[in-house]
């Protein structure tokens, strides 16, 4: 990395960083494993805030339902592979950053990969691959920074020790092999994550019900919206930066939302509430999904 090019980048971080912080950013690694809608937002605040060495994964192609939210989507780059498409954004804004870009084959090298890369930003959909990753993390001493599938922004930060989500909301997929993963396990999955979000959250509040039912049953595609998706990239952002700089946030692995509307976050209620309220969401769910 040309140092006066890097050097004058970065100037006008000086101040919110230190020097030092500033050096521990230009070596630092961050894999962003999908670079859609939070993915996407999350990788160029990384790059633009000087982080030296970067890894992106994506199999998808930028559709023209992503122009609504997804930072690299245009409508000259519909049709083209979002790695592809991000990875030549991303080199116009660092042109000396070492950049590794993967497609579909990212998950046959997550071992090498989060050993490379200590920070992970999992802007992934795929519930099996999701588990995967999490996993292969533990492993290797990767800490995995994520967001819930909800209408309030969030941020969840697991580190290496941490329970897995797998583990904390009690997946079905619990000895599974990931490619054995089968998509009612999957959906339950994705179900138990809906129920943690609609019992730690006013996300009801905040999003049509019967399509977030629907969405969850499969009948529809998964709502985003830009100020969320982009929100919760820069909150993901923020913690993968803290992470390298070696700063210490509140975020932990249970996560917490942003209420933009009320101007308070979220965080997790305790056990006795929380037990109350995720009875009355699981009601409410199967009523919505009956």
């Amino acid at each position: 990395m040309t140092d006066d090019f890097y050097a004058e980048m970065t100037t006008r971080n000086l101040g919110f960083v230190s020097e030092q912080e500033q050096t521990r950013l230009k070596e630092g690694a961050v894999f962003v494993a999908g670079v859609g809608g939070m993915g996407g937002a999350c990788v160029q605040m990384l790059v633009r805030a000087g982080v030296g060495r970067i890894a992106i994964a994506d199999l998808d192609t930028f559709e023209v339902s992503n122009l609504n939210r997804q930072v690299f989507a245009f409508t000259d780059t519909v049709d083209r592979p979002k790695a592809e498409v991000t990875a030549e954004g991303l080199l116009k804004i660092n042109p000396d950053l070492h950049l590794t870009v993967l497609g579909a084959e990212w998950t046959e090298q997550l071992e090498t990969l989060a050993r490379a890369y200590p920070v992970i930003v999992n802007g992934c959909d795929d519930v099996a691959a999701t588990v995967e990753l999490y996993r292969v993390a533990r492993r290797c001493g990767a800490s995995v920074i994520d967001a819930y599938a909800s209408p309030l922004p969030s941020v969840i930060l697991v580190r290496p020790e941490d329970p897995r989500p797998e583990d904390r909301l009690n997946y079905p997929t619990h000895g599974t092999p990931w490619r054995e993963i089968t998509s009612d396990q999957a959906s339950d999955a994705f179900l138990k994550e809906i129920e943690w979000v609609l019992t730690h959250s006013s996300s009801h509040a905040h999003v049509d019900l019967q399509a977030a039912a629907d969405m969850a049953a499969g009948k529809r595609k998964r709502m985003s919206f830009a100020p969320m998706v982009v929100t919760a990239g820069a909150l993901m952002a923020g913690e993968a930066l803290s992470l390298i700089m070696g700063r210490r946030t509140r975020t932990d692995c249970r996560g917490w939302f942003l209420n933009v509307r009320e101007a308070r976050v979220e965080r997790p209620l305790p056990g006795p509430v929380a037990w109350a309220r995720g009875w009355l969401v699981r009601r409410m769910m199967q009523r919505l999904l009956a």
